[in-house]
């Protein structure tokens, strides 16, 4: 079993190598470049020379945690939107490498119209056989906004 970190991904990065590593700096450009795209002269196609690297951009395809889908397009337009509205940071739990896949668990914190929510993410990243990423899906769970989103079922056993 491996055990679970809690710390961020710079501090740990470099003990990875392989396809792990990828994944790794993918989130450590991607938080940079979160910071980056809220500064004057930003162009948006810094998202696509950056995510170009990474992805299969002919073939890519992110499920996100609400089921939606995403080609690569819609992925960089989600990014040029949300990205420069908000604060993103994440922390390091654990992170698994088999075959083509890895598997990434974090903590993630972000801060969107002055309202910060904090989520326990899974990302299941799947490589193609050039090594890079052509299909990613997001998994959360979340603490519920209020008593009204815990189902019946749940009614005195999770708070």
């Amino acid at each position: 079993m491996v055990a679970k970190v809690s710390k961020d991904v710079s501090e740990i990065i470099n003990d990875y190598t392989g396809l792990s590593r990828k994944v790794l700096d993918y989130n450590v450009v991607t938080k940079e470049m979160n910071e980056l795209c809220k500064q004057p002269g930003f162009k948006d196609e810094a998202w696509d020379e950056h995510f170009s690297k990474v992805f299969d951009t002919e073939n890519f395809q992110r499920i996100g945690h609400l089921k939606e889908v995403m080609d690569y397009p819609t992925y960089l337009r989600f990014q040029t939107q949300w990205a420069p509205k908000s604060s993103w940071e994440c922390s390091f739990k654990r992170i698994t490498e088999a075959d083509n896949v890895v598997i990434l668990e974090l903590e993630e914190r972000a801060t969107f119209s002055g309202m910060t929510n904090v989520v326990n993410t899974v990302s299941v990243y799947e490589f193609n056989e050039t090594g890079k990423i052509y299909r990613l899906d997001v998994y959360l769970q979340q603490a519920p906004q209020s008593a009204d989103e815990i189902p019946k079922g749940y009614e005195g056993i999770a708070e």
